[in-house]
């Protein structure tokens, strides 16, 4: 099947079929990542550059760990290394990197809308690795690979969204992901951490009852509570958020028997769980989202950059 994508901004420009491909793509990969030798020439020559403006550890730790892993050559900077705290614009510094001829950037900024402007000022491939509070579609396909890797298919899924919704880049890219897979999709959240209209989610529910609809979910996906980017004081305190939308022990009779637990990370314990919920040996894949985040960057950059037939041999 063709891949017929130069940037990966928007998820919602991607079909099933798209997606379908990213996966298998992503399992191929992680046999690669099995090896004692982890190393291919896939992406050998090809030049790619991590333009974190914004702080990141897993984000920027995988998609280097993934380029290393396809043999490109990686060009780290952002935040305080770059010109655009002295005053540079983000185009002004875009058209800098064009002048080494380089392959791909990936963007993490804390403005929606800056990977798209990169992609009007460079000629390489564009990677959105997260924009304010809009977008993070990479997220949303690892997040995927960890649901298809245990569930197998996707139709039909009841998949909850569960947390600071109103604040998360992550939410604006998985909602619209699961339903062109085929889920049905909740979003839980105290009204105060949910967008004005709620609607322009996609979601099929919204609620602010976690426990009601607890026992109807295959996938609960906890978001962290983004203290950093809250206005005002949205809950009277973290014990009553931990009690009214934690996951713990005692909540999890509600569930399914193979129900499972995803969450971007880091997480807070205390907030979002208690540790025996983090920690499940059963039903938390959190530490398999954070490998599947290798895998699927790997996927990506080598639909996106045109990899070597021979990608995956030794």
């Amino acid at each position: 099947m063709a891949f017929n994508h130069k940037h990966l901004i928007d998820i919602t420009e991607y079909s099933e079929e798209d997606i379908k491909l990213i996966l298998e793509t992503a399992k191929a990969f992680s046999e690669v990542n099995e090896r004692a030798i982890k190393k291919v020439p896939t992406l050998k020559g090809k030049t790619i550059v991590n333009m974190f403006n914004e702080p990141s550890t897993r984000t920027r730790s995988s998609f280097e760990l993934a380029e290393k892993r396809l043999s490109a050559d990686s060009l780290n900077f952002g935040g305080s290394s770059t010109s655009t705290v002295k005053g540079e614009s983000l185009v002004d510094t875009v058209e800098t990197l064009n002048a080494y001829k380089i392959d791909c950037i990936v963007v993490r900024d804390k403005h929606a809308g800056a990977p798209y402007i990169v992609t009007q000022n460079s000629p390489a491939s564009v990677i959105c690795a997260g924009d304010g509070k809009h977008n993070h579609p990479t997220q949303a396909l690892l997040d995927l690979y960890t649901i298809w890797e245990h569930k197998g298919d996707f139709r039909g899924l009841k998949v909850a969204v569960v947390g600071d919704i109103s604040h998360s880049r992550v939410c604006g890219s998985l909602i619209p992901a699961l339903k062109i897979m085929g889920c049905e999709t909740y979003a839980v959240a105290p009204g105060t951490l949910l967008p004005p209209a709620p609607e322009v989610l996609g979601c099929d529910h919204v609620t602010s009852d976690l426990d009601s609809v607890l026992p109807e979910l295959d996938v609960v996906y906890m978001l962290r509570v983004q203290q950093e980017r809250l206005e005002g004081a949205p809950f009277p305190t973290i014990r009553e958020y931990h009690k009214l939308f934690g996951l713990t022990k005692d909540r999890e009779k509600l569930m399914k028997p193979d129900a499972i637990i995803c969450h971007p990370g880091p997480i807070n314990r205390g907030v979002e769980f208690d540790s025996y919920m983090a920690d499940h040996p059963q039903r938390s894949v959190i530490l398999e989202q954070v490998y599947a985040g290798i895998c699927v960057r790997m996927a990506i950059l080598y639909l996106l950059l045109g990899g070597a037939d021979n990608g995956l041999a030794s």
